[in-house]
């Protein structure tokens, strides 16, 4: 298989047949490769997310590492938020749609014979890596902020990675990692063109769950993007193949306490507005300085969406409300229902649409935070 690494900065191009997470001139890395779309090998095919192996750049003989990660379920709901469909992805092997790209990541550094990698994570990616290293035998450093849920530390810790808990903001724990990086690999969910193409994989279901058709619009939180630019990236790739007609529309949600992204946005800007961060119960989204912002903000306005930003009290409202339905998410998870009020108020998404809300992690992880704002 032919995998090409462009920067997308300078337009560097490298093949992927050595590791690398970077290009030479400190810019981050896209990936183009064959895509291959037969329905019929899908629908015999696994039940999780390689059913999709041939649209997933890796090489058809290189064994995966996988934890059964995918094909969670799309149920439709009503009521306090109106019609709307939810894509479970909480209910992956550790809690969170991360899965989707640690499952590749790692099994192209286990290709590549990558033995001792590092991550930093507000959490969910960190737990999920730390799962998906154990899994391939890879010694993994996992850099965390300090205030990081006792429940996704202890997670990290358990799956056997070294934890290392930094004080400070999250772009302090980036800093530490990248430091350690020097002499080690740095196998970043935010820098790994693999983890996005793995993290396309929901687009893909998508299509699939919904009989082979786009949904009209997807609500995703949004803090270094990973899941905008997965969702761009498999949804563009169904659309060159013909399989569908036109791009959903993404409406990316950050929290009003750190939205550089939203600001940059409604500005029309192509690069992150620098904000001062404010205390947030949604910490999987807290990014003030998004490597990707130019690439996610492209992908949103050439999908026809937006993104937007909700307030702290919207994002507990509506968490108390999905957890009503069933849905015991974590706090992140619930700006996209917060988000689908205020885009019903403002006329953007009438009552009769049905828009896919993915609801990224669980609540589990997150008992300790939760009980900060809920006393039973």
């Amino acid at each position: 298989m032919e995998i090409v690494l462009r920067c997308s900065s300078c337009d560097a191009s490298y093949d992927g047949v050595v590791p690398r997470w970077q290009c030479h001139c400190g810019g981050y890395l896209d990936l183009s490769h064959d895509v291959i779309i037969n329905r019929q090998e899908i629908l015999s095919g696994p039940n999780n997310i390689w059913r999709y192996r041939n649209c997933l750049p890796l090489d058809p003989d290189a064994s995966i590492i996988t934890l059964g990660e995918g094909m969670t379920p799309l149920l439709n709901i009503k009521g306090f938020f109106g019609k709307a469909k939810i894509k479970a992805d909480y209910l992956m092997p550790t809690g969170s749609y991360k899965d989707r790209g640690s499952a590749l990541m790692l099994s192209q550094l286990k290709a590549w014979g990558v033995e001792k990698i590092i991550e930093d994570s507000s959490g969910n990616a960190g737990a999920s890596v730390a799962a998906y290293s154990s899994v391939a035998k890879i010694d993994a450093d996992v850099y965390i902020p300090a205030y990081t849920s006792a429940g996704k530390a202890l997670q990290i810790g358990l799956y056997g990675a070294n934890l290392i808990k930094v004080e400070g903001t999250r772009e302090a724990t980036t800093k530490a990692a990248l430091e350690a990086a020097v002499s080690t690999f740095y196998a970043s969910h935010n820098w790994s063109p693999w983890f996005v193409h793995g993290v396309k994989t929901l687009a893909y279901e998508l299509w699939e769950q919904l009989g082979f058709q786009a949904p009209e619009s997807v609500i995703v939180p949004v803090g270094n993007g990973s899941l905008v630019l997965g969702l761009a990236q498999g949804f563009s790739e169904l659309l060159f193949k013909g399989e569908i007609k036109k791009l959903p529309k993404i409406y990316a949600v950050q929290t009003a306490a750190c939205d550089p992204l939203t600001r940059a946005f409604d500005q029309g800007l192509d690069t992150a507005v620098p904000v001062i961060k404010e205390e947030t119960v949604a910490e999987g989204i807290v990014s003030a300085e998004p490597v990707k912002a130019r690439g996610i903000l492209q992908a949103v306005r050439r999908s026809g969406g937006s993104i937007i930003s909700v307030e702290e009290a919207e994002i507990l409202k509506s968490l108390k409300e999905l957890i009503k339905l069933g849905f015991y998410v974590e706090p992140t998870s619930a700006v996209v229902a917060a988000a689908l009020l205020q885009l019903r108020r403002k006329g953007i998404i009438s009552a009769e649409a049905q828009p896919v809300l993915e609801l990224t992690g669980s609540g589990l992880k997150a008992t300790d935070k939760l009980l900060e704002y809920f006393k039973f």
